[in-house]
């Protein structure tokens, strides 16, 4: 993976999750807040860390953050501080910028703006477990990938190995009999493995799927028709 520069404005719990993955992918982050309790904390584990007010246009040119890859907007109830910096980004020709938005409304105004990666955690967050929790106890993650498309994972339990699963080809096979799904990875010994890798897959691996909306719930119904639910 290339390494790339990133800014992250903002630093709640939303800004200081995206940090921690951002420094554990090596990349190197640029931290911005005008709180400066929080930008030092931030500048313990950050490569560069700001207090800046983000809505002053001279202070970012000053910090030089159009040489950044990419900038993440991450402000937290402030809606206004939060429009006004995604506008000064785009006028200082920020390529990049993807914007954690507080409403439906908020997200409209950000894409007036030009800017069309927006994120909206809660919603997102909400969505998904709704979704993972009307599928039933037998789905053990759960992310839709756009409209139309999940990526779910499911546990391979004791009455579904025979034989033919044990073998990673045959299982991806046996599969695609039940539903059109994918089998992307296996997840097993704390280790993944893609179904081409000469394994022996083991009671309890996790099996990691993609599928359209229908084609999942399909699968769900015929997989596990015969196991019980737990009590």
């Amino acid at each position: 993976m290339a390494k790339k520069s990133f800014a992250v404005i903002g630093l709640g719990r939303f800004g200081q999750a995206l940090i921690d993955e951002l420094i554990r992918l090596d990349h190197d982050v640029l931290v911005m807040d005008k709180d400066p309790d929080q930008i030092q904390k931030a500048a313990k584990k950050a490569t560069h860390a700001v207090a800046v007010d983000t809505t002053d246009a001279a202070a970012l040119k000053d910090i030089g953050i159009t040489s950044i890859d990419h900038v993440v907007v991450a402000i937290g109830k402030d809606i206004q501080a939060s429009i006004l910096t995604t506008l000064i980004l785009k006028e200082l020709g920020v390529k990049n910028i993807t914007v954690k938005v507080q409403n439906e409304y908020h997200e409209k105004v950000v894409a007036k703006l030009g800017v069309d990666d927006t994120v909206f955690p809660e919603k997102s967050a909400g969505y998904n477990l709704a979704s993972r929790l009307s599928t039933g106890e037998f789905v053990t993650d759960y992310y839709d990938i756009g409209d139309k498309h999940t990526f779910f994972s499911v546990e391979l339990t004791e009455d579904k190995m025979t034989s033919a699963q044990v073998d990673p080809v045959n299982l991806k096979n046996q599969i695609k009999k039940v539903a059109s799904v994918e089998l992307v990875a296996i997840h097993q010994n704390q280790a993944v493995y893609t179904p081409k890798d000469e394994i022996e897959v083991i009671e309890g691996a996790e099996l990691w799927l993609l599928g359209s909306h229908a084609e999942m719930k399909l699968f769900i119904k015929e997989w596990f028709k015969d196991t019980k639910p737990e009590e």
